[in-house]
Formats: structure tokens, C-alpha cells, sequence
């Protein structure tokens, strides 16, 4: 046992931090609270990178100590630092603020179960801890659009879950066992398997925003604070798909062609976030349905599981790449606004917001040197070294949409000339986490290229 309690320590210090903070919220100590979330999220980073490059499993072989739960305590930890601050900025002496401070260290909780997972319980776990915090915060704002997105998250999420569990228990009926890895052996009956398969995409893909289980996705970010908006597009996400990739690296391809079917739903998922991102001028909106569209870039990773070499690497980076660009962006529109018309001009009252948001934008598109570029090089590499060369190019016909998409931001600020002033967010909080992610975008990304170079 107490092995099993040292080799999850990460988790560990996680869930004693939200407890904490939770107990000064009870005690309306906000700021307090933000403080050890900040010292106990800080720990758990140092903790899961000193044990990185560890192999092996905790509380019989139900939860997975390896590069994906490591990497995603490593990234989800100090990304959850860096939402507190923006909440901090958006919702300071709000009366649920400290509230929210708690949710997001439970929801992150959630979300590192979800990438350890190697039993059913533990994913399911995960899923409902994340869900249930993330549907709360969604609520924070007590009105009308905030109210519709929380409904909408928490109806597609009871019936997603519910197709999810009932998949679920056909695999543990045919195994005998809630373990993932007893899904390896080749005998299996395929159609039970695929139908199990496609259930469980029901479940992780409402988590991952992927298409079609992405419906709640827009109004629910529309109407919740941009802090929790922009926590809910990263933290979530990158559980979920490491959890993905750990349940298809048992599923043998000659039990259920795993990776056209997600080859089919990467499609899906990049050329519907793109395409109907063009057509926003709600900025949040369009980085929700640019969430949709990232989701599907991260499918070419889960599709090498098990066949190329770049696998774990291209998601291990497109992680961080992500966490880091997608931060940024919803910082400087927390600063800015969340209409189109608030960018106009921006490069003119503030350039270093204009020149910020530009570098976000270009690294999610995929523009060299940025870390953004690093991680789809290598999603691409994983996808050719899988044998879908050609979902790679569509990939690549995405990263030129997704540019048009983008552009509609970038041009009104250094282009246009704002109709009206407006008051502006003007909070140390917001400053410090785009200055600091836009200062990772752009080291990870020479950084990773030059290690990758062979220094």
C-alpha cells in the first residue's frame, strides 16, 4: 500500500490541495485559498517531473504510473495555477470565488485519474469528478446564458455517460474483469468489443469536445466566465484523450479497427470546428469551435498508439503546445473582450496584446518556430509512420482553414480602427499569464525543435 500511495503522489497532493482549499473557501478565504492552490499545484509539478520516465501500475494494475498520467499531473498542474490567476482577475471578492478555486483543482483531480486510468472505475471516476466540477463553474454567474450553458453541459453529459457506462458493461461482462488491459487478448467477440468502443467514445469525446459529442461546447463557453471557459477547453481535453490513448493501446486492430475510426472522427472533428469557426464573431465562440477542431489534431497522436514510435511524444507535446497557446489566447481576450469589433485597434492602444494574441494564434495554426508547429509536426509524423498519410494531409488542409479563421482576429487589430473606446480588464493576474505563455510558446517551441535537432 504504501508503494501504491508513493507512485501516485502527484494525485495525491492534488486531491489534498482541493480538500484544502475547499475548507478556506468554507472559511471565506479566497485568497488564501488561491495561495495553496498555488503551493500545492507548484508541488505536485515538481513531484510528477522527478518521477518521469517511471513504468509501472498502482493498486493492482488499476491505475497506470507512465509518460501519459506523468506528463498530464506535469502540464494539468501549473495550467490550473494559471486559470486560478485569471479567475482571480475576473471574479476578485466575488462571493463564490474561492469556489471556484476548488472546482478547478477537483476538475483537474478528475482529469489526472482520467490519463492514469487502466481500470473502468478509475475512468469513470475521472470523467464524473471532472464533468461535475466543470458543470459548476460553468453555473458560477447565476444568468440566463450561463444558466443554458451549464444545462446543456450537464444534459449532454448525463447522456453521454449513461450511453458510456451501458458500452461499459458489455466489455467487463465479456472480460470477467474492469480492466482495461484485458481487452488485449485477440478472442475477443468484435462486435461486442466495437460496440463497447464506440460507447466509450460517447463518454471521453463529450469530455474532449470532439464532433459529434461536441453540442454544449459554444454556449456553454459563451456563457461561463472566459476563466472557467478557458479552463474547460484545456484541462478536460488533454485527460480525456491521454485516457483514450491508454484504452486503445490494449484494443488489438484486429479485434476493431480502432484508428479509422478515428481517422473518420479527426475529419470530422478539425474540418467542422474550422469551418464553422469562420462564420463567429463572438470570440469565445470562435475559440470553442477552435477547441472542437484542436481536439481532432489530437487524434492522430491516439492513432499511433501502438504503431508509431512518435505517438506518446506528439501528444506529450501537442499537450504542452496547447495548454500553452490556448491559455494565452483566452488571457488576452479576458483583457480585451469577447466581441470581434473589441479587437479593432488593439494594435494601436496596446500593441503587446496585439503582437501576444498574433503569436497564440499562428502557433494554433501550426506556424514555425512556435511550439505549436513542434506538436502538429510530430502528430503528422505519428499519423505517416501509422500508414494514414492521407488524414495527415487533410490535417495539414485544416491548418490552412484554421489560418482564414484566425485572421479574423489578427486584421481588426492591426487594420481597423475601434469604433469606441471601451473600459478594459487591467489586472496583474491576466498580464502575468499571457506574458508567461507567450514567453513558452515561443522557447518550447525553438526549444523542442532544437532537442529534437539533436542539439
Amino acid at each position: 500500500m504504501a508503494t501504491d500511495l508513493l507512485n501516485i503522489l502527484p494525485q495525491l497532493i492534488v486531491l489534498v490541495t482541493a480538500v484544502t482549499v475547499l475548507c478556506l473557501e468554507m472559511a471565506r478565504r479566497p485568497l488564501a485559498g488561491l495561495w495553496c492552490l498555488v503551493i500545492g499545484m507548484s508541488a505536485a509539478t515538481g513531484v510528477a517531473v522527478d518521477m518521469l520516465g517511471t513504468e509501472t501500475t498502482a493498486f493492482s494494475t488499476t491505475f497506470r504510473v507512465d509518460a501519459l498520467s506523468l506528463w498530464a499531473a506535469a502540464i494539468l498542474s501549473p495550467a490550473t495555477i494559471l486559470f486560478a490567476l485569471l479567475a482571480r482577475a475576473e471574479l476578485k471578492d466575488q462571493v463564490r470565488e474561492g469556489t471556484i478555486y476548488s472546482l478547478m483543482v477537483f476538475a483537474a483531480l478528475g482529469a489526472m485519474i482520467l490519463a492514469g486510468s487502466g481500470d473502468v472505475m478509475f475512468l469513470v471516476l475521472g470523467i464524473l469528478i471532472g464533468t461535475l466540477a466543470g458543470m459548476a463553474m460553468a453555473a458560477h454567474p447565476r444568468n440566463d446564458p450561463s444558466s443554458e450553458g451549464a444545462m446543456k453541459y450537464f444534459i449532454y453529459g448525463s447522456v453521454a455517460g449513461a450511453i458510456m457506462l451501458f458500452g461499459l458493461t458489455y466489455w467487463v461482462g465479456l472480460t470477467g474483469t474492469t480492466l482495461i488491459s484485458a481487452l488485449i487478448n485477440p478472442d475477443l467477440s468484435p462486435v461486442i468489443v466495437m460496440f463497447g468502443f464506440i460507447t466509450l467514445l460517447a463518454g471521453i469525446g463529450y469530455t474532449a469536445s470532439l464532433f459529434p459529442f461536441h453540442f454544449w461546447i459554444p454556449d456553454t463557453f459563451e456563457g461561463a466566465p472566459v476563466s472557467v471557459a478557458a479552463y474547460l477547453s484545456v484541462v478536460p481535453k488533454i485527460g480525456a484523450l491521454f485516457v483514450l490513448a491508454q484504452v486503445v493501446r490494449e484494443i488489438p486492430v484486429s479485434v476493431v479497427d480502432w484508428p479509422l475510426i478515428l481517422a473518420v472522427l479527426a475529419v470530422l472533428s478539425m474540418t467542422f470546428g474550422n469551418v464553422v469557426a469562420l462564420w463567429q464573431d463572438n470570440v469565445i465562440r470562435l475559440l470553442a469551435y477552435s477547441t472542437i477542431a484542436q481536439s481532432g489534431y489530437f487524434l492522430l497522436g491516439v492513432i499511433g498508439m501502438g504503431q508509431s514510435g512518435l505517438a506518446i511524444d506528439s501528444l506529450v507535446v501537442f499537450g504542452v503546445a496547447y495548454a500553452l497557446m490556448n491559455t494565452g489566447a483566452f488571457a488576452i481576450t479576458l483583457a480585451e473582450g469577447t466581441r470581434l469589433d473589441d479587437f479593432k485597434g488593439v494594435g494601436r492602444r496596446r500593441p503587446w496584446h496585439a503582437v501576444g494574441m498574433t503569436i497564440f494564434l499562428l502557433s494554433l495554426v501550426g506556424m514555425p518556430p512556435l511550439a505549436g508547429f513542434v506538436g502538429k509536426f510530430l502528430l503528422f509524423g505519428s499519423a505517416i509512420e501509422s500508414g494514414y498519410t492521407w488524414l495527415a494531409v487533410i490535417a495539414i488542409l485544416n491548418s490552412a482553414i484554421s489560418l482564414a479563421v484566425y485572421m479574423r482576429i489578427v486584421v481588426p487589430m492591426f487594420f481597423q480602427e475601434a469604433e469606441e473606446e471601451q473600459t478594459k480588464l487591467y489586472a496583474p493576474g491576466t498580464s502575468f499569464v499571457w506574458i508567461s505563455t507567450f514567453i513558452l510558446t515561443i522557447v518550447a517551441g525553438i526549444g523542442v525543435q532544437w532537442f529534437l535537432g539533436g542539439g
